[in-house]
């Protein structure tokens, strides 16, 4: 009688490795938006090279039109959520449009990105975990909230 149900254990396990393969076949766009370097936070802001470098290791694959997709990124569902996550970050920041933004926002932008480093929000630990080279040190993240700090107060 066990033998004759639908539902059985092993057609299950094969329904659930069917449904991994068909997934597959569904593909995010890995096409990275084209770049106007005089739009670039790096452009306008000109960091000195130290924090240009922790911005780049740290934000830039979530938050600029720059992003270098990790080889997971082929993987469905990994690849569906990787694909919301950039451009969700996009979405609220985006150093690749830095210079779209009015001076409100930019300022905004910046207070936020202050407030998100301090609290240890930023960057994402879901980020760090797969990219080590982007945790912030104690160090570097006081060099960037320093050196984000200043700009505000010469550029409000």
């Amino acid at each position: 009688m066990a033998q004759n149900r639908i539902f059985t254990a092993k057609n299950c396990i094969i329904g659930i490795l069917v449904l991994l393969v068909l997934i597959q076949f569904f593909r995010i766009d890995k096409t990275n938006p084209p770049i106007v370097e005089a739009k670039e936070f790096a452009t306008i802001a000109n960091p000195p090279q130290d924090v240009a470098l922790i911005l780049h290791e740290s934000c830039y694959d979530c938050h600029s039109n720059t992003t270098t997709y990790p080889w997971y990124s082929n993987v469905a569902p990994a690849s569906w959520f990787l694909k919301h996550h950039i451009n969700d970050g996009r979405r609220h920041l985006n150093f690749s449009e830095w210079g779209s933004y009015t001076a409100k926002k930019a300022d905004h932008k910046l207070e936020e990105c202050i407030e998100m480093v301090e609290e240890g929000e930023m960057p994402l630990t879901s980020y760090t975990l797969m990219h080590p080279e982007g945790k912030l040190t104690k160090v570097e993240q006081q060099k960037l909230l320093d050196w984000i700090k200043a700009y505000r107060k010469t550029n409000s």
